[in-house]
């Protein structure tokens, strides 16, 4: 019993004392170097001229829930893990995809999502990750752009046009983990989306042009 109880007392000492640096999330009153580069990161974005002090105040949280807002992220004013990886703070676990990788993905978003609102851009790279962690699609960014009839662009010529420069903005956002489709492996256009299937999938959000579904 006194066993059981000492374990449990270093568990909770555990999570009150060392989880939190572990997870690094950063909030009001936060005090430190990965504040001080939070307000670098923000004030370069333009989400406002922040006093980069290195402490977390008001300022901060408002110039950083504008972020999220903006990066299709959980709205809670905390420099978690997600928030950190998409300002380019926290190291990417997507790591291991090649700068050819992030090229296509740039050349599908461009083709795809041309003339679309940023967040649109970013949810079409991440429908394309989604896809490779899905069991009912290739593992590879390839493999999902190339499945036979996934992408009319590669039939119609658009996959071939110059890549817009928001397009690799966008993929690198979409290769950092941010989802503004909430999960989708889906999407088309209402307006010209014939197919009576992909009309019937449920539905998650809607950007832009686009219906993102699963």
């Amino acid at each position: 019993m006194k066993k059981t109880i000492k374990i449990l007392c270093l568990t909770l000492i555990y999570i009150i004392c060392i989880a939190p640096s572990v997870f690094s999330l950063s909030k009001i009153g936060s005090r430190g170097d990965e504040v001080l580069k939070i307000q670098q990161k923000l004030n370069a974005l333009g989400y406002g001229i922040i006093s980069e002090d290195g402490i977390f105040g008001t300022e901060t949280q408002k110039a950083l829930m504008r972020f999220q807002s903006d990066y299709g992220l959980t709205v809670d004013g905390i420099a978690g893990e997600w928030t950190l990886r998409s300002l380019g703070i926290k190291e990417n676990n997507n790591a291991h995809y090649s700068s050819a990788d992030y090229e296509l993905l740039a050349r599908i978003i461009s083709a795809e999502a041309r003339g679309e609102p940023y967040s649109g851009q970013v949810a079409v790279g991440a429908v394309i990750l989604n896809r490779i962690a899905h069991p009912s699609f290739p593992e590879t960014i390839s493999g999902v752009i190339y499945q036979p009839g996934a992408f009319s662009c590669l039939y119609d010529g658009q996959f071939y046009e110059p890549i817009a420069s928001s397009a690799y903005s966008a993929a690198r956002d979409a290769l950092n983990g941010v989802d503004p489709s909430g999960g989708a492996i889906y999407y088309y256009n209402p307006r010209t989306a014939t197919n009576k299937w992909i009309r019937s999938r449920p539905v998650i959000t809607t950007i832009g042009r686009h219906v993102f579904c699963e």
